[in-house]
């Protein structure tokens, strides 16, 4: 019978491949990890893989559907759907909207580099959220479709698990939307955030990691998620109202300035009594 011997030197190589694969609990989740860029450096640093992966189910919580989901996905969908083909990836591929509460405005999908002619929108009837499931199943299955996006509101963990099966072995970018009280529940998403708004000079929107690939993310990230046009019109929006408010303004002068109206006024009552 052959034997096999490891010499000394193999074995710390041997060692270093099999620690490549493990993942540390207190760690980021491995680098091996296929993402997309989301658009925002300080997002991509807190995820596993420096973005948002492909081949897994990306798990969103809102206050209320249809406020942050665009401005927070509009700039990674945007490279994912805009790069350049190749054999493995044939490009211009399209995204399938499930159970949308609200069809997206076209021009401002625009303004972020996102073709409303390559989004696919499919409706289920309302209450029947069996229909809903299977519609984002089959739209992963389809070689065409590069992300889906489904707002299932009443889904449990093992339907979320066959989605989870399906993004991973058809490697696509998968996110659903649900809302805020499904955080306690179980969930097989190996990403979740929780979403809320902000009125903040920094930004608009805080993203709490509530469950990532590594270790827990203590204080939730602030985000500018308005589209830049959006946010220079808005910033110069407020300039004017400042510079108005300035011009129109009264002008406080010392009360004992000739050109104060209160010396004017205490000036003619000095000389009606003098009279």
């Amino acid at each position: 019978m052959p034997t096999l011997t490891a010499t000394p030197s193999a074995l710390p190589d041997f060692a270093d491949a099999l620690n490549a694969h493990v993942w540390r609990a207190g760690e980021l989740g491995s680098a091996s990890v296929q993402t997309v860029a989301t658009g925002y450096a300080a997002l991509d640093q807190a995820l596993p893989g420096g973005g948002w992966p492909q081949g897994a189910l990306v798990e969103l919580l809102l206050p209320q559907a249809g406020q942050h989901e665009w401005g927070l996905l509009a700039p990674g969908l945007a490279r994912a759907l805009n790069q350049p083909a190749t054999p493995d990836e044939p490009g211009a591929q399209l995204t399938a909207l499930v159970g949308a509460p609200y069809l997206p405005f076209g021009p401002a999908l625009g303004a972020r580099q996102i073709d409303m002619r390559r989004l696919i929108s499919i409706h289920g009837k309302p209450g029947n959220a069996p229909s809903l499931l299977w519609a984002a199943r089959e739209a992963l299955l389809c070689a065409d479709v590069a992300a889906v996006l489904a707002w299932l509101p009443d889904a449990r963990s093992a339907h979320l698990r066959r989605l989870q099966i399906a993004a991973h072995a058809h490697h696509k970018l998968l996110f659903v939307f649900r809302p805020l009280r499904a955080q306690n529940e179980s969930s097989p998403a190996p990403l979740r955030l929780l979403l809320e708004g902000a009125v903040e000079e920094g930004g608009n929107l805080r993203v709490h990691v509530v469950k990532r690939r590594g270790p827990p993310l203590t204080a939730p990230l602030l985000l500018d998620t308005r589209a830049p046009r959006l946010a220079a019109l808005m910033l110069a929006s407020r300039e004017r109202a400042r510079l108005k408010r300035e011009e129109t303004a009264p002008l406080f002068l010392p009360v004992t300035s000739p050109l104060s109206p209160v010396h004017a006024l205490l000036d003619r009552i000095a000389h009606l009594d003098h009279h």
